[in-house]
């Protein structure tokens, strides 16, 4: 069974999904989207109002940042896969119920085996906590957070890389710098890559 097929099967199975009440209250449950052969998949939480709207990813407010983001340092959403840890929004933004990541990271750790990148970056603090857990790194506490980001950590044949969620920009326009900074890290699996095919 080839890549596509593996994908298509999920996307539907995720679209179907009412393994918890999130899918009372979603609009569309979102699967990944992007370049199934990508070295570069980006983990964020879940959909907001607008994803959930629309069933496409990073189409709202921290869209327009992650694009803005991705043009500053370069890198193409064509070359990369995009996909959350939860895939129904939450209600009222809330964070995620441990049975629900318990639940939906099943199709998480599909999407990891099926595109098989070379790094993972995990946007905002609960991405980042499962991907840890998932390849046994020691998690900081919350309040340690900001300090693991824009760190490329080595995890097996995985590359990880922290960072903070688009939305942070948002509330904060003057941690815009470092940002743009800790981002451009994705860059190094490109340039591994090209070396290596070298």
């Amino acid at each position: 069974m080839g890549i596509e097929d593996l994908i298509e099967d999920l996307i539907h199975e995720i679209r179907g999904c009412n393994k918890c009440k999130l899918a009372e209250t979603r609009t569309n449950a979102l699967s990944g989207e992007g370049n199934l052969r990508a070295k570069l998949m980006l983990i964020a939480q879940a959909p907001g109002e607008n994803e959930d709207r629309e069933g496409r990813m990073f189409i709202g407010p921290s869209g327009k940042v992650l694009d803005e983001i991705l043009g500053i340092i370069h890198i193409d959403r064509k070359e990369i896969y995009m996909t959350n840890l939860i895939k129904c929004v939450l209600p009222r933004n809330r964070k995620p119920r441990s049975e629900e990541i318990e639940t939906c990271s099943r199709y998480l750790d599909r999407e990891i085996e099926v595109i098989n990148p070379r790094m993972l970056a995990s946007l905002g603090y609960y991405a980042t906590r499962y991907v840890f857990e998932k390849y046994a790194i020691a998690l900081p506490s919350k309040l340690e957070f900001h300090g693991v980001c824009g760190k490329v950590l080595e995890a097996g044949d995985k590359e990880i890389l922290p960072l903070p969620h688009p939305a942070a920009l948002l509330y904060n326009s003057a941690i815009k710098g470092e940002m743009v900074q800790d981002y451009s890290k994705m860059r190094i699996v490109f340039t591994n890559h090209m070396e290596e095919s070298d």
